[in-house]
């Protein structure tokens, strides 16, 4: 059995549909569990939903505009499916009743019950798509395989919890042949029924998920680009495509900011040793990229990873004291009660210095650091992270740039630049 995954941007219209199903076509012998986002933009549509939601200001429109371009796709891809039509109303007819209610107080619950449902609605279309072309397949609800604590937009897997509910619920499923099971991505429930999301890029997590529940030969994530490059193709000219690296390498990648493959994918595949493909459905003749246990090809290709809009921060005890753990534990629980992920750090005696994100909530969290530290950031920086680096490639790249912060190892070297 194989899992495929298909992202928004996949199914972003109705040719986006069609042509998933073109892609499964060539599969016609294969068991199949099909893991779908939802449609183009739609999580953002309903994120904006969530934030008009708890400011109480009016969702109607925009919630009139999800409902007439999902109807528009589904009539033109399964003109006639009465139940796909029923299902698709019943869900947004879901949505009028959660914005009907007074928002609970806490937002991260409220998002969940929200833009989850932007993975129902596509998969309806799809699974109703696939029908009509003769592709007979099985609509799951994910929320009743992924089990989750109550951490909501950032749910943690409960293993053991969902390898039950995929044996008595999702194995059998799979004994037709050949099987196709199409289900949601992002999407989990907590065991006192809870909507909750896996946070972004969770569909690839969902992905790995069913995988290893089921243990699948292998994972396919279809993109619309030919595989993985060893930079941004948008940014740089001359990238070259990984056609093989290893799950240690693309999880160091994905660590440090590259738009690979979220490291959390990757863990549970590599505990079952489950190769992930990633392939191109816009062209199935494209190479593609695999991921599995094979380390040789990993150093043969400089790869660097560019984020920009960061922000550099550095703290200094008032007093000049020492940078010791008591500090730091500090610092850290800060940073963990605002969720600012540090993506770099470097002390010196009387300062600590971090690399994060230029967000909301890193701003607020340098007001709350100054109550108790002197504080001083540099704004409009980019982290410039290069693994399997060359002198060259370093060269070209902080050319011309301040170089506020240089950090190497054997295999990884790391700027802050303005």
């Amino acid at each position: 059995m194989k899992v495929f995954k298909f992202g928004g941007a996949s199914v972003k219209d109705a040719a986006g549909v069609r042509n998933v199903a073109s892609v499964l076509e060539h599969f016609l012998s294969d068991d199949l569990l099909i893991v779908v986002s939802a449609m183009g933009k739609t999580t953002n549509a309903l994120e904006e939903v969530v934030w008009a939601y708890a400011d109480g200001k009016d969702t109607g429109p925009m919630v009139a505009r999800l409902k007439t371009s999902h109807a528009k796709v589904l009539n033109e891809v399964a003109p006639g499916d009465d139940g796909a039509i029923e299902a698709l109303i019943a869900s947004f007819k879901e949505l009028d009743r959660a914005l009907g209610q007074r928002p609970s107080g806490r937002v991260d619950q409220d998002y969940d019950q929200i833009v989850s449902l932007g993975e129902v609605w596509s998969t309806l279309i799809v699974s109703a798509h696939l029908r009509s072309t003769g592709l007979a397949n099985t609509w799951l609800d994910a929320r009743t395989i992924v089990r989750t604590d109550a951490s909501h937009r950032a749910a943690r897997v409960e293993w053991q919890a969902c390898q039950n509910l995929a044996d008595r619920y999702v194995k059998p499923l799979l004994m037709d042949r050949p099987a196709r099971v199409l289900t949601q991505g992002f999407i989990g429930r907590t065991a006192d029924g809870r909507t909750t999301t896996l946070g972004r890029e969770g569909s690839d997590f969902s992905a790995a998920i069913f995988a290893y529940l089921l243990d699948a030969e292998s994972v396919t994530i279809w993109k619309d680009v030919p595989g993985m490059f060893n930079a941004d193709p948008k940014r740089f000219p001359d990238t070259e495509l990984l056609p093989h690296i290893s799950y240690r390498e693309a999880i160091e990648l994905s660590y440090f900011g590259a738009s690979v493959i979220h490291p959390r994918t990757l863990q549970p595949l590599l505990k079952k040793h489950i190769p992930l493909f990633v392939r191109s459905f816009v062209d199935l003749n494209a190479p593609g990229s695999t991921i599995d246990d094979r380390s040789e090809n990993d150093p043969l290709i400089p790869s660097f990873i560019v984020k920009p809009e960061q922000l550099l921060i550095s703290i200094t005890p008032r007093d000049l004291s020492f940078i010791v753990e008591e500090n730091l534990s500090g610092i850290f629980w800060l940073f963990a009660q605002r969720n600012v992920r540090i993506d770099l750090m470097q002390n010196s005696a009387v300062a600590f210095s971090v690399v994060v994100d230029d967000t909301l909530r890193s701003r607020e969290l340098i007001e709350e650091l100054r109550k108790g530290y002197e504080v001083r950031y540099n704004d409009g920086c980019e982290l410039i992270t290069v693994r399997h680096f060359d002198e060259a490639t370093l060269a070209k790249l902080t050319a011309g740039r301040e170089v506020l912060i240089e950090q190497r190892s054997r295999s990884t070297a790391r700027f802050v630049v303005q």
